[in-house]
């Protein structure tokens, strides 16, 4: 929606009229072209950069979001150093698995929407609302994942009601799933998975819950080819995030590579057991 450049300079009177905190139905009401959902695609699968795998971690005080650096088009790489991983709010994260364009878009405006509704209503969502908002973003999103362009996110963040780390799980149509301890989601989840289930324990520490998802990416890695693992050579590793009462924070770039270097050492001494890596 456009302001008249000809026009005394006010804004349209949908901007001033008195309505919903979303602005997603704000933008579906007024300009349903600018969401992803409401733009018309050729027929056909279409193909695109996809991004794989991520995978999220709880521990007392807090969770773990982190996610691999590979985008895959096919049987190519399409980029070795995506973003997949991305603060929604001051507490709470997203990672993005599925169509990498589209993904990112998405979390932009659920960004936005988040922001929307905390200047309108003066107060922040529930983690549980802000799970709800995103899940209603998949499904508005489903006429172009039955076209091959599907977004399945993983959502964590610091529930500050329970005051504990929560993770939430979707599938294409939006369907939402709280799930509990771990979870992974894209193409080297089954494997990321496996991982985290013979390392996962309730009373990891943040360290200790950093170092296990680091790990299940590797596995994954090792056994999915669309899962980027740490790139030595090109100083290209995973993305950790970690959220807890004190807010968002992304391990730096030294954080991240040495716990890329601790975990691949620890395979090349133990290639048939990473479990002393977390004891």
């Amino acid at each position: 929606m456009e302001a008249n450049p000809r026009s005394t300079g006010r804004l349209p009177a949908a901007f001033l009229t008195p309505g919903s905190s979303s602005f997603i139905d704000f933008l579906a009401s007024h300009s349903p072209d600018l969401l992803p959902g409401g733009r018309k695609l050729p027929e056909g699968i279409v193909e695109a950069p996809h991004g794989t795998t991520i995978v999220a971690a709880t521990f007392p005080g807090g969770v773990v979001l982190a996610g691999d650096r590979r985008a895959t088009m096919g049987n190519m790489i399409a980029q070795r150093d995506i973003e997949k991983v991305f603060p929604a709010d001051e507490y709470s994260a997203v990672g993005i698995a599925g169509t990498a364009g589209l993904a990112v878009e998405m979390v932009k405006l659920f960004q936005l929407e988040l922001e929307h509704f905390e200047k309108v209503e003066g107060v922040t969502l529930s983690l549980e609302g802000k799970a709800n908002r995103l899940s209603t973003m998949i499904r508005g999103n489903l006429g172009m994942a039955m076209q091959g362009l599907a977004v399945v996110p993983l959502f964590a963040g610091w529930d500050e009601g329970k005051e504990k780390g929560r993770i939430f799980s979707y599938d294409v149509t939006g369907g939402r799933s709280e799930e509990h301890g771990y979870a992974a989601t894209g193409s080297g989840s089954i494997f990321a998975r496996g991982s985290m289930k013979k390392l996962y324990r309730a009373d990891l520490t943040e360290p200790q819950a950093t170092t296990l998802v680091v790990q299940a990416l590797y596995d994954a890695a090792d056994d999915d080819s669309a899962t980027g693992g740490p790139d030595m050579a090109r100083r290209i590793f995973p993305i950790v995030t970690v959220i807890t009462d004190e807010g968002y924070r992304r391990l730096t770039e030294d954080e991240s590579s040495a716990l890329a270097r601790a975990v691949t050492e620890r395979r090349l001494e133990e290639p048939d057991g990473p479990r002393a890596a977390l004891l």
